[in-house]
């Protein structure tokens, strides 16, 4: 079973229809919309601001969502992809956008919707990914425009790991709730 942690009074929330690993750790003020997957491994860690995932969502395996004390939540819209192994630090990343395998996105940077941010970036703090863009790199810097195959990919990603948390669901059972 999922750990959900509560914090100063505030307690992790997940919607019925969401997903979330046996293995994975929600802290404090952070909620979880319906049909939004945390995926194994995964620590979100709302101890001194919120977190937010958004509808249809998906965290993967052995990703961190962290905050800014009292200065940045992480606020992650609906229909996002995170890969494997992302660090987002008190960030905003807006519907529909894309985060690549390994990619941290830092304090205060925003990744609009219909963006991508590529495996093994680092997003600086205060950055702005804006729709259509693809970055890149240690520092990310502006790669390329987001192509058609680019688009296609984004669309379904989301709505694969919705058919692949209600599979695991059925297979492991409700999700978590608080004592």
């Amino acid at each position: 079973m999922a750990t959900l942690i509560p914090w100063r009074g505030k307690a992790p929330v997940v919607a019925d229809g969401a997903f979330v690993a046996p293995n994975a750790t929600l802290i404090g003020d952070c909620e979880i919309a319906d049909q939004a997957s945390v995926w194994f491994g995964v620590t979100l860690r709302a101890d001194v601001e919120k977190i937010r995932v958004g509808a249809r969502s998906n965290i993967q395996d052995g990703s961190v969502v962290h905050v800014t004390t009292d200065r940045w939540p992480t606020i992650i819209g609906a229909d996002v992809l995170i890969g494997h192994l992302v660090l987002l630090h008190g960030c905003v990343i807006e519907d529909t956008a894309f985060i690549g395998m390994r990619a941290t996105v830092m304090d205060g940077a925003v990744i609009e919707g219909g963006a991508m941010v590529a495996a093994g970036a680092l997003i600086s703090p205060g950055k702005r990914v804006r729709r259509g863009e693809v970055w890149a790199g240690s520092p990310a810097k502006l790669w390329r425009s987001v192509t058609d195959d680019d688009l296609k990919a984004m669309k379904y990603g989301p709505a694969h790991y919705v058919d692949l948390a209600m599979e695991y669901r059925a297979v492991l059972g409700p999700e978590p709730k608080m004592d």
